[in-house]
């Protein structure tokens, strides 16, 4: 997968979490392919130029600590308020990555977020792994783009 890609999404995750958030986002030297068990995965497909998806994996603390900042309510369980929350946060990341792509003269669209309840089978293999560093906690990107012939 080309570093373009990979550095699109990762500077429209940047910009979501510094501009919604106010948190700082930086890549992390983890290296694995592990979704979260004790969190949300959610993921979101790409079409058009480049399909595939990216899976976001958010530990139940950074997501609980992301909503809180979002709506001024503490929480303490993922729940649907919270799993819609970061839905659209993932949306707004991957709405911002077709748009960075397009600097690559690379068209695609996005479908809705979903969630899933076992992402592990479907997380790891051939994937890109962008892990991220923020002030509120880790979140994984397994990420897994295919070009497509005009």
């Amino acid at each position: 997968m080309k570093a373009e890609y990979i550095n699109s999404i990762y500077q429209a995750a940047q910009d979501v979490f510094k501009i919604m958030l106010d948190v700082g986002t930086q890549k992390d030297d983890v290296i694995t392919h592990e979704v979260t068990d004790d969190g949300a995965n959610i993921t979101i497909k790409l079409q058009g130029d480049l399909s595939g998806t990216i899976l976001f994996s958010f530990p139940k603390e950074t997501a609980l600590e992301m909503v809180k900042i979002m709506s001024g309510m503490e929480m303490d369980k993922l729940d649907s308020f919270i799993i819609s929350a970061l839905s659209e946060v993932v949306n707004i990341i991957c709405g911002n990555a077709a748009t960075n792509l397009q600097k690559y003269n690379k068209h695609v669209d996005i479908t809705p977020p979903e969630v899933l309840e076992d992402p592990a089978p479907k997380a790891a293999d051939n994937c890109e792994l962008l892990p991220l560093k923020t002030d509120i906690g880790a979140v994984k990107l397994n990420i897994k783009l295919d070009e497509n012939d005009k």
